[in-house]
């Protein structure tokens, strides 16, 4: 919102449940008549709205129907009975669900648009529904729907009570780079070409994720060993971790593959793995200007386990 209305200079409507500086319209997305109210005259719709993960300890599983499935599906029947012109969802790459680990001892997963979901929750269960919801839509109505399956990108603390007290918060969300983490900057980007291209693309589910530097032939080496195949492409990397007392994972049970979103929308991932190592040399923050300006905005209304309030 704030760069499509900041930088861009569109005329926007946001949609929230919270009052915000990028918020004009106070309401949910299940609120049928305030979603009609909000797409009436729109030329596009971007629809972010979403219960996360974060949420599955916090909400009831109605809770993420009304929200992720009856409110995309407000969206995409009032779209098309405003004529709105292009639509673009934000989905995520958890809706790969349980197809993202891989037995003990097996190699890590190459993920892509291929790759058949297996949910693990029912944030994944109603992401997936949103999905379909999106492709009916578009060949029923012929409404252009572009789909971008977000790795994370939030800079919120893990979820994994493990993972937090193993590594430090960077340190942990520049290893993700290599396989499961995008900037938000380059998130944006994603969704703004997204906007331009829909109509000619029709319908599409991408992977949106920083470009991994890995080839399939690692997968087994990254399951086992995942320092000796960063080693072998980033010599540099372990003196710039050990100045900050950094480690690596020692192995990787995935790597997400953004080649179709490249190859579709003409995206490319500005800040990955590579650009984070250069960027610390310099004693630079590896995170993107749009990053740091966001920080950290929290998911629920008060403190609740890991994460900040809102």
């Amino acid at each position: 919102m704030r760069v499509l209305r900041d930088e861009d200079g569109l005329d926007l409507v946001g949609l929230d449940i919270l009052p915000s500086p990028w918020t004009t319209v106070v309401g949910s997305v299940a609120d049928r008549d305030v979603v009609r109210r909000c797409v009436e005259g729109v030329d596009a719709v971007v629809h972010t709205a979403t219960l996360h993960k974060p949420h599955v300890a916090s909400h009831g599983r109605r809770d993420f129907v009304d929200t992720n499935v009856t409110g995309t599906l407000n969206l995409l029947e009032e779209s098309v009975a405003a004529g709105v012109g292009r639509f673009v969802f934000t989905s995520s790459t958890t809706t790969f669900g349980r197809a993202l680990t891989p037995p003990p001892g097996a190699p890590a997963a190459w993920i892509d648009e291929d790759v058949v979901p297996v949910p693990r929750n029912v944030y994944g269960v109603t992401k997936v529904a949103a999905e379909d919801l999106c492709e009916l839509v578009h060949r029923d109505h012929g409404l252009p729907c572009v789909v971008l399956r977000t790795s994370r990108f939030f800079p919120e603390a893990d979820d994994r009570d493990d993972v937090r007290a193993a590594y430090d918060d960077l340190n942990l969300k520049v290893n993700e780079l290599l396989n499961r983490r995008v900037d938000v900057e380059d998130v944006v980007s994603a969704h703004r070409l997204a906007l331009d291209r829909a109509p000619e693309i029709g319908f599409a589910r991408l992977v949106i994720s920083a470009t991994t530097p890995f080839t399939r032939d690692d997968l087994a080496t990254l399951g086992a060993d995942a320092p000796a195949v960063v080693r072998a492409r980033f010599p540099e990397y372990e003196a710039i971790y050990a100045e900050r007392g950094w480690r690596m994972f020692p192995r990787l049970d995935r790597v997400y593959v953004n080649e179709r979103a490249r190859a579709v929308l003409g995206w490319a991932s500005r800040y990955d793995f590579a650009t984070a190592l250069e960027r610390l040399a310099a004693g630079a923050d590896p995170r993107s200007p749009l990053a740091l300006r966001i920080g950290a905005k929290g998911y629920h209304a008060e403190s609740f386990g890991p994460y900040t309030t809102r």
